[in-house]
């Protein structure tokens, strides 16, 4: 947790399940009705380790090929991944949407940093609108470095001039959290609205 005496001149909002949903289980409970088939795809085919590489910024074509040849059986599948994503982002979290947008009226400084492929975030900006209303956003899919690595952290402080003590980012993973203090920001964990805004005003931010 940071310390109440630093003032938060920038706020820096992670993405998925802080201001949107993420469950690709929501298309595939359909594909893949069985959940133990279901499970065991996740944990042996489309993994977090490969989809995390689309963050990274590994193209769809790169991935869905590397897997194909390893799982020919599963190919449609496979693909269904990216094809059936916009489902997998099935809503907003309007409470923190909706904190998010209040600190931008009161003329706070608020910018967005998140592990995101680059082509799907664009979707993500298409569907909800929302996502184009703060200052700006680093992509790790567009500069190819991924949270927690500290170089994510540097290359948003460089990006948009922040003073790195002055930054709050707002995640739901405590190892980037914990990368962010590491490069020097305050940080708190995101575990739902109500706690957030206790963090904000325990910080002196609202």
């Amino acid at each position: 947790m940071s310390e109440s005496n630093r003032p938060v001149r920038h706020i820096v909002f992670d993405i998925g399940k802080v201001l949107i949903h993420y469950d690709p289980n929501i298309p595939f409970s359909r594909l893949i009705p069985n959940e133990a088939e279901r499970n065991e795809f996740f944990e042996t085919v489309c993994t977090h380790d490969w989809n995390l590489e689309q963050d990274r910024g590994r193209t769809w074509a790169e991935a869905e090929k590397l897997l194909i040849e390893q799982f020919p059986d599963k190919a449609g599948l496979i693909r269904a991944f990216r094809q059936h994503w916009p489902e997998m982002v099935s809503h907003a979290y309007d409470d923190s949407v909706d904190i998010m947008l209040d600190l931008i009226q009161q003329g706070r400084d608020v910018t967005m940093l998140t592990n995101f492929a680059a082509d799907t975030f664009k979707q993500a900006r298409e569907m909800y609108p929302f996502l184009k209303v703060p200052r700006g956003v680093t992509v790790s899919g567009e500069i190819g470095v991924i949270k927690p690595d500290r170089e994510i952290y540097d290359t948003h402080v460089a990006s948009f001039n922040l003073e790195p003590a002055a930054c709050l980012f707002i995640d739901d993973s405590q190892k980037n959290v914990d990368g962010a203090i590491a490069a020097g920001w305050q940080s708190v964990l995101f575990t739902g609205a109500d706690k957030l805004r206790e963090d904000l005003r325990s910080l002196n931010v609202i």
